[in-house]
């Protein structure tokens, strides 16, 4: 069987998917892995293969980015094709993947973070809050629910709106129907309530489409408005800035008073912790110095 066959049938499996998860499976698969191995033999398969695989990549000036998701991609591939007993030993198994690292991004500080929600419409400063203060991603913040705060602490984040499909869909990363549960600051849960006393709400949906209410808010919109406050200087923030900012300044918070990692790639919904570990780690530069200091401790004992 070709990888093109194999490939085939591999695909009417990932029912599980999002659409935009198909979307972009179906863009790596026709962009980079069908056109290097369509018509390889599956049991001709080796770490040699794969390894030409990734160098093929980067030669053609692959994004790193794009590098680690097809090569990921080819692993879930090639761990199927082993478990089906075509492999006596997985082809993967010795290859190091393409190493992606997220670049540092610019953080407002909290006296600048405290500033954006005075700017913008009702619906720029509750986004921004749901960001900041929760950890959310754009499109789970535009599908804000008020039925979704489930104590007086805890926001139950259950969906978001597709930016590919313009619709609500399950959570990136989840199957649907599963959820994570978020921190709910009272200034946050405050600031739901208030939006919801002034503006009401759509079977529980705060945020509507500002020409169509029967439609969900865009995240578009939010970018939009976004990129319009900070041509008119309104933000009082660096240049650099932008929107995931606002979920980064989330994690600052959470880590630099103590929180552990673990739990925020939980409530951010990170994949693995190691792209949290990755993206965060340096703010956390007191951690070394605490290591040192309590064994200091431990060794005077």
């Amino acid at each position: 069987m070709s990888f093109s066959e194999y490939v085939a049938e591999w695909r009417t499996g990932q029912r599980h998917l999002a659409e935009s998860s198909v979307r972009q499976l179906d863009s790596l698969l026709e962009n980079h892995l069908l056109p290097n191995l369509r018509s390889r033999r599956m049991n001709s398969f080796d770490h040699k293969v794969v390894e030409d695989f990734v160098r093929n990549m980067e030669t053609a000036g692959v994004g790193v980015a794009t590098q680690s998701n097809a090569f990921d991609k080819l692993a879930s591939i090639l761990l199927d094709a082993h478990r089906m007993g075509i492999f006596d030993e997985n082809p993967i198994r010795g290859v190091k993947p393409p190493q992606y690292t997220p670049s540092r991004s610019i953080i407002p500080t909290p006296s600048q973070l405290a500033g954006i929600p005075s700017s913008g419409d009702d619906s720029f400063q509750l986004l921004v809050g749901l960001i900041s203060g929760c950890g959310m991603r754009n499109g789970e913040a535009a599908a804000d629910n008020i039925r979704n705060i489930v104590a007086d602490d805890v926001y139950r984040v259950t969906e978001q709106v597709n930016q590919t499909t313009k619709r609500y869909g399950p959570l990136k990363h989840r199957n649907p129907g599963e959820y994570r549960d978020v921190p709910l600051p009272l200034r946050i849960r405050d600031a739901i309530e208030q939006y919801t006393h002034k503006h009401g709400s759509t079977d529980g949906y705060l945020l509507r489409h500002p020409t169509d209410t029967t439609r969900p808010f865009q995240p578009y919109l939010l970018q939009n408005q976004w990129q319009r406050l900070m041509r008119l200087g309104e933000l009082g923030i660096p240049d650099g800035v932008v929107i995931c900012s606002l979920r980064h300044s989330f994690a600052s918070n959470c880590l630099s008073h103590g929180i552990p990692i673990t739990d925020v790639a939980d409530w951010m919904g990170h994949k693995s912790i190691d792209v949290t570990f990755k993206t965060y780690r340096h703010l956390t530069p007191g951690t070394l110095g605490k290591a040192a200091r309590v064994l200091d401790l431990g060794l005077a004992a």
